[in-house]
């Protein structure tokens, strides 16, 4: 079976559906991640890319959303840099193409974020009830579903879902930190082993990179 290295994994969104799609898959992360389902190993992303990476079939990145937020456990680790908006893109990027790999990075789906030519996926391309729109660079030809119409979001002061409003907005936390909203979310997304609020709103749908498996050679 081909091995995946899933950097930056979090919970493991990103990871089950890799492995769905037939990849074995090992993730590494800065923070502790009690709910990722496969093998794991707690430490720098960047780092384990630069000394393990050219030993996997396939590598797959989520760098946190840097143009858009703030870095949490990275600039923690540094004082001078902590509160700062940084962007690990560019050097996430250098450390794939050092690995001579098929590499994809993940990250929102927003120009700032400045992925090269990336196509963006959707939680409507595959029927789920959360739109989630992210972005998927690679050095592999990848395309993307049709992307379907959206309707009717779950408001804000009806954040769970109804028959009328079936599809969430899954933002940073939002506020909404109740255990059925955890739940509704996760069931959402499909990351129902994720059970704590921060893994769910960080994750991406296993059916995106189940797709995207299927694509990588």
């Amino acid at each position: 079976m081909r091995l995946l290295l899933d950097a930056f994994c979090g919970g493991g969104g990103a990871s089950m559906g890799y492995s769905r799609a037939g990849w074995a898959v090992i993730g590494v992360d800065i923070n502790p991640q009690p709910d990722y389902p496969f093998a794991f190993i707690q430490g720098d992303a960047l780092e384990f890319i630069a000394a393990k990476g050219k030993f996997f079939d396939a590598i797959h990145a989520s760098p946190p959303c840097q143009a858009s937020t703030k870095l949490r456990a990275y600039t923690n680790k540094s004082p001078e840099l902590r509160g700062q908006a940084v962007n690990l893109i560019p050097e996430t990027r250098a450390a794939l193409e050092a690995t001579g790999r098929p590499w994809v990075i993940e990250n929102v789906s927003t120009a700032a974020a400045g992925l090269r030519d990336p196509i963006t996926l959707c939680g409507a391309m595959f029927g789920l009830t959360v739109y989630r729109h992210r972005g998927f660079e690679s050095n592999v030809r990848l395309t993307a579903p049709t992307h379907q119409p959206h309707t009717a979001l779950c408001t804000r002061n009806s954040y769970l879902p109804t028959p009328e409003r079936p599809f969430m907005s899954i933002h940073g936390r939002n506020g909404h930190q109740s255990k059925a909203w955890v739940r509704a979310a996760a069931e959402a997304m499909g990351v129902e082993w994720m059970t704590s609020i921060n893994p769910v709103c960080e994750a991406i749908p296993p059916a995106y990179t189940e797709w995207i498996g299927r694509q990588l050679p």
